[in-house]
C-alpha cells in the first residue's frame, strides 16, 4: 500500500473520532432504525457475516459508511468503514463520518478485494466498541 493510501486511512480514522454528534444510545441495540437499513435486506449478503456481524448502513453514506456492526444478541459491537482504495489514491476524503459509539477499545484495518455493495477493492477500518466485541463478531 502506498504512503498516500496509508495517510488517507489515517485521516479516515482521525475524522471518525471527530464525528458528528448523534444519539448514541439509540444505536446500541439492533435494529439501528432510520435512516439505517439492514445490509442483508438490500444486498445478496448473509444476515450475519463472521468477523463483521449483522450490518446496518445509511445508504446515503455509501461507500464509506459507517456500517454499524451488531453481534448475534443485537448489541452494537463495532463501527466499520469501507474506503475504496481507488478513491483514496485519487485524493477522495471521507470526512465527518459518524460513529456507532464513541467508546473504542481497538481498531483493525485490512484489505478487502470487494463484495456486493462495495465492489471495488477497499480498506476495512473496524472500530471495536468493547473488549469482547471482536470475539462476539467472529462467532
Amino acid at each position: 500500500m502506498t504512503k498516500l493510501s496509508m495517510s488517507a486511512i489515517g485521516l479516515l480514522f482521525v475524522s471518525a473520532t471527530l464525528a458528528n454528534a448523534h444519539d448514541e444510545n439509540a444505536l446500541m441495540n439492533a435494529p439501528a432504525g432510520d435512516p439505517y437499513v439492514k445490509v442483508s435486506d438490500v444486498l445478496p449478503l448473509p444476515e450475519f457475516i463472521p468477523g463483521l456481524g449483522t450490518l446496518f448502513v445509511d445508504p446515503a453514506t455509501l461507500p464509506a459508511g459507517p456500517f454499524l456492526a451488531y453481534d448475534r444478541e443485537g448489541q452494537l459491537s463495532a463501527t466499520v468503514y469501507m474506503a475504496p482504495l481507488d478513491d483514496l489514491q485519487n485524493g477522495v476524503s471521507f470526512n465527518g463520518l459518524n460513529l456507532g459509539s464513541h467508546t473504542v477499545s481497538s481498531t483493525d484495518v485490512y484489505f478487502n478485494a470487494g463484495h456486493p455493495g462495495v465492489e471495488k477493492p477497499h480498506a476495512h477500518v473496524v472500530l471495536f466498541h468493547d473488549e469482547g466485541a471482536k470475539e462476539r463478531l467472529a462467532e
